[in-house]
């Protein structure tokens, strides 16, 4: 293939409710949506999910956007392109700045599987039919109004419950929802709000039966990770920590985890996320798909890439409706039962909502291969 065309769309997405993490709270998906056309007519959509603000990662929208149309998409252009893999020597001289990397390959995976007549789970590997899903919960104003909130997600059909926390709102929110429903799948998510320091209150939750805490700690502190593992009995599963294969590497040599939760977006595209659960299957090491409150092609990707084997449990691929009154595919995904039924349709599955991403489009730049310059709108 060979890519004449980019768009980049800045795309703000209403919120159903305002999400709050430990580090922020949100009123809108506001990310970047990314088409590629190539020199066949085929066009691939891929989202790069940096945040407005740095504060998930390095990376945020401006920043990844300047990056895409000044440095990575007129390299792309410069010449033909055999598969989605490609990207990754041909971007080697760039550091990190995996959201924008994985924009780019997703929407080539895209069209690779448009290519083959295939559907982009087929494309990857993928040989489920469904996959299951859990649900995210942002933290709470009070421990009994998280219990009424996953009171309802339970309701839904959601098996797997996962909580926000954070020094202060963490042990007895988690206990009330606990002592309210004993036999149900929770985690607790804390989105590196701890240190080693609070291993006290760390093992305290211990008592809950989680089926796993997440990211407690700084993402680069694999050794302060491995040193609370060993502390405790709950499972400790890592988030930022990991970007990259290298990292997965590390992880299971110093045992600084039990699981993985494997976004797609943080570690450089479909491709980097298939090699990592490889890895990490062949270890013993439980994976699972995790999401960025994902647009629907983003969340289109993720059911594609958690059809792989290695996915073991529930992921963060809630219905559309959960997060959204109206998104940027059709039909959105939805939930039969616990599970996401995967598209049988050729490419990404879903038809992009040109009326709605056109709708919740704030600025267009678009990357043009014969001058490889761009116009901003």
């Amino acid at each position: 293939m060979k890519i004449t065309k980019a768009t980049i769309r800045w795309v703000d997405i209403p919120l159903r409710h305002p999400f709050t993490t430990s580090f922020t709270t949100m009123a809108a998906k506001q990310c970047l949506i990314l088409s590629l056309t190539t020199d066949t007519g085929l066009t691939g959509y891929g989202e790069c999910s940096a945040f407005a603000q740095p504060f998930y990662n390095e990376e945020f929208r401006d920043g990844a956007a300047a990056l895409l149309q000044k440095q990575l998409l007129p390299r792309l252009m410069a010449q033909p392109i055999r598969h989605p893999d490609d990207i990754y020597p041909l971007f080697a001289g760039f550091r990190r700045n995996n959201m924008a990397k994985a924009a780019i390959n997703c929407a080539l995976w895209d069209i690779y599987a448009q290519e083959r007549q295939q559907p982009l789970a087929t494309a990857l590997g993928g040989d489920k039919q469904q996959v299951e899903t859990g649900v995210s919960i942002g933290i709470q104003a009070s421990p009994q109004a998280l219990v009424t909130a996953v009171a309802g997600y339970l309701a839904d059909g959601y098996r797997r419950i996962k909580m926000k926390i954070k020094p202060g709102k963490d042990y007895a929110y988690l206990k009330a929802v606990r002592d309210q429903f004993p036999t149900a799948m929770l985690m607790a998510d804390a989105n590196s709000a701890y240190r080693i320091e609070d291993l006290p209150q760390l093992q305290r939750l211990d008592d809950l039966n989680l089926i796993m805490i997440e990211q407690p700690l700084e993402p680069g502190d694999l050794i302060h990770h491995a040193q609370l593992q060993a502390a405790l009995k709950t499972p400790v599963c890592l988030d930022e920590s990991i970007t990259s294969v290298e990292d997965t590497q590390k992880m299971i040599q110093l045992g600084s985890g039990r699981i993985i939760n494997i976004k797609v977006a943080r570690v450089g595209g479909l491709t980097i996320a298939k090699q990592i659960q490889q890895i990490a299957q062949d270890a013993g090491i439980a994976c699972w798909c995790g999401g960025m409150l994902d647009s629907g092609i983003a969340r289109a990707a993720n059911v594609a890439i958690a059809t792989l084997s290695g996915y073991t449990l529930p992921n963060d691929i809630a219905a559309s409706e959960r997060y959204y009154d109206a998104d940027i595919i059709k039909p959105t995904i939805s939930l039969i039962g616990t599970n996401v039924p995967v598209s049988k349709q050729i490419g990404l599955g879903y038809a992009v909502d040109q009326a709605n991403l056109q709708r919740f489009t704030v600025a267009t730049a678009n990357i043009n291969a014969t001058e490889c310059a761009t116009v901003v709108e």
